[in-house]
């Protein structure tokens, strides 16, 4: 037990120290593989002993707690808004005004991030609390979404009783990016811009989804800084590093408004280089003595002032819309552009998301449009200009079939999407193929995105089903192949053959059909032939199987390119049949708690059993939950259940239940 406990303080350790040394000192110490397989023990080892979990643990930053809502939190002290300035000569009156209060005046100039304002509360050492700026009295709290950001610390460096700091939570420029792609191609709608995303991001009410965002913070305040002996804004700023938090690396220290000036036009022509979004930058008084002398308005700070960049938009012409066919066969409308500059780069494309977007900007092929880059990164068609047109522009219409191999194209109920049906689709193959065969789908081990590439270019395979078809001889002429990857490639190959039903109906890609629900659908209906046949109303009727995820089943069943498909992998002896060691989804769609200390499992081994019966092990007791199992020392969420009235059962009694249930299955 004490050596666990050792390897759990010694993990926590390297995980943090990792952490900092790629947030704060941006050297990663170790790779992701590494770090990953770190972090999986970790939270084996809490999940053995929950009562070793800590506050400041770094398992709390893979987020999973979900709030109804948001309590409200009164900050200390207000967070005012800052007056602007969007020219020298506004920077110069401003200097006017300050220097009437001192002569000597020392400044510094940081970059305004483009985010969302968030307070931070540390307790001897310990963070306990992020809070939201809301209407910069009352914001409102969002520990749990805060606690995922990776770069936030969970503990400083001292202990110190009590310290608030403020700063700026945002989306690099790269997760911004992807995340707006991934939504796309879901037939999601797209975020404007980071600040936006990341608002949305820190607002969740799952953790979960804030902690898949990637998002990142800088840390420019503290309140209480004289108490702590630090008297300027650029100690401020050093004391905040020496604690553990990132500082961003481009602020200065001037001396003049002229020098002020020149960073802040200087900032304006490099800002597209940076890897974040800044609007701006904040100019302070350096010295608190004279921040206090200046005092304040009624709405904003009279020693600091926000230098606003302009808007940077440019003209151009919409000279035909062409459409592109995703992974998840969303068909979405591209712009091709007259060449144009903008945000440092020459621009010929833009995504127009959907057809609604083009209506709701009554975009037509023809239009002068303005055009800026969403976060510096996306380029986006910002308004038409009517006054422009000559009445021969057109009307852009959604094709009736895929572009790419002439399929139907179906728009769902409910949905901007329009979407190619055709699961061999050309457009949809390489990125088919590569989730057909990932770890948790078929598992063939070796065929990574460059390997299917080249194997969809040499024309070897058309779909997933022609892995099965391949030969040595194919293989080996395969840039970077080898004959013994070939051997192992192909052995992978046969392997995938007998993964049973469950999986391969995750791999097929059926819109809204995860893996969970394979293989409840593997345990209902036994064979694809059964599945195949079942009804629109039989598959309604299973639980966690909705009636949107049964529509798409029957739809995608219905098509003549998916009973292709399935009978090529029916030729080649793929197993279709449910996997005998699958166990009965007896627990399907129940939510089940455990808590307490429990003698015949650890707690792993529990939630993998409710898991494996189709359960949902919750992290907290509601109305929803059906069962509560309770080991010793169970604690507040046992007392929960009785509140609410929710069944709690011992070990004994769960594990009679799960034989009565199979039984009657």
């Amino acid at each position: 037990m004490q050596d666990e406990f050792e390897r759990l303080k010694w993990l926590r350790g390297e995980i943090e120290a990792a952490n900092q040394q790629y947030y704060l000192l941006d050297q990663p110490a170790m790779s992701d593989a590494d770090f990953d397989a770190l972090m999986r023990e970790l939270l084996e080892l809490e999940a053995k002993h929950p009562d070793w979990v800590t506050p400041d643990s770094p398992t709390v930053r893979v987020g999973g707690e979900v709030a109804k809502e948001y309590s409200k939190v009164r900050h200390l002290e207000p967070l005012l808004s800052l007056d602007n300035a969007f020219s020298a000569e506004d920077l110069r009156e401003f200097d006017r005004r300050v220097r009437q209060v001192a002569s000597a005046v020392e400044y510094v100039a940081e970059l305004k991030i483009d985010g969302l304002t968030v307070a931070l509360t540390y307790e001897d050492g310990l963070m306990v609390r992020g809070a939201t700026r809301g209407d910069g009295e009352v914001g409102e709290d969002i520990t749990a979404n805060v606690k995922t950001v990776k770069s936030i610390p969970l503990r400083l460096k001292d202990e110190v009783p009590r310290l608030t700091v403020r700063g700026e939570g945002y989306m690099p420029k790269a997760s911004f990016a992807r995340l707006n792609q991934e939504r796309e191609e879901e037939g999601l709608s797209t975020f404007a811009n980071p600040r936006n995303a990341a608002a949305g991001s820190l607002r969740q009410l799952n953790s979960q989804i804030t902690a898949q965002r990637k998002l990142d913070y800088f840390a420019y305040q503290v309140l209480g800084a004289k108490e702590l002996g630090l008297h300027n804004q650029a100690q401020v700023l050093t004391y905040l590093k020496q604690q553990g938090f990132v500082v961003n690396p481009e602020y200065r220290v001037l001396a003049t408004i002229e020098e002020v000036a020149e960073f802040c036009a200087q900032m304006a022509a490099e800002r597209h280089q940076l890897p974040y979004d800044i609007d701006g930058l904040v100019i302070k008084v350096n010295d608190f003595a004279l921040q206090e002398e200046l005092g304040f308005t009624a709405k904003s700070p009279r020693w600091a002032i926000a230098y606003k960049f302009p808007a940077e938009q440019v003209e151009t012409v919409v000279e035909e819309i062409t459409v592109r066919v995703g992974r998840t066969g969303v068909l979405t409308p591209t712009a091709i552009l007259r060449p144009v500059l903008v945000a440092g780069s020459t621009v010929s494309r833009a995504t127009l998301h959907n057809l609604d977007n083009i209506r709701d900007k009554d975009i037509r092929i023809g239009d002068h449009v303005l055009l800026h880059k969403a976060g510096d990164v996306i380029p986006e068609v910002v308004r038409v200009l009517p006054e422009k047109r000559s009445g021969e522009e057109r009307i852009f219409e959604m094709p009736e079939v895929c572009p790419e191999c002439q399929s139907p194209v179906r728009q769902d109920e409910g949905e901007v999407a329009y979407r190619c049906q055709s699961i061999t689709c050309p457009a949809r193959q390489r990125e088919g193929v590569i989730h057909f065969v990932s770890r948790d789908a078929m598992a063939i081990d070796g065929l990574g995105p460059a390997v299917i590439q080249q194997l969809l270019d040499a024309g070897l395979i058309a779909d997933a089903a022609d892995l099965y078809s391949l030969t040595f001889e194919e293989l080996v002429p395969l840039e970077r192949m080898g004959k013994k990857s070939a051997e192992n490639l192909l052995q992978a190959i046969q392997a995938s053959k007998s993964r049973g039903l469950g999986p391969l109906l995750f791999a097929l890609g059926i819109r809204h059909t995860g893996e969970k629900a394979g293989k409840i659908l593997a345990q209902r209906f036994g064979t694809m032939d059964k599945l195949m046949a079942a009804s629109l109303e039989e598959l309604q009727g299973i639980p966690d199987i909705g009636p949107t995820m049964a529509e798409n089943l029957v739809y995608f069943f219905s098509l003549e390119s998916t009973r292709r498909f399935i009978d090529k992998l029916r030729a080649a002896e793929v197993d279709m049949t449910a996997d005998a060691s699958l166990k009965p989804q007896v627990l399907a769609g129940k939510s089940i708690v455990v808590t307490g200390s429990l003698e015949r499992w650890d707690r792993r081994e529990i939630e993998k059993i409710i898991e494996d019966h189709g359960g949902k092990a919750a992290s907290s007791v509601s109305k929803k939950t059906a069962y509560v199992v309770a080991g010793e020392k169970a604690g507040s969420k046992l007392s929960k259940a009785r509140e609410l009235g929710v069944q709690v059962l011992t070990e004994e009694e769960f594990e009679s239940l799960l034989k009565q249930e199979v039984q009657q299955s």
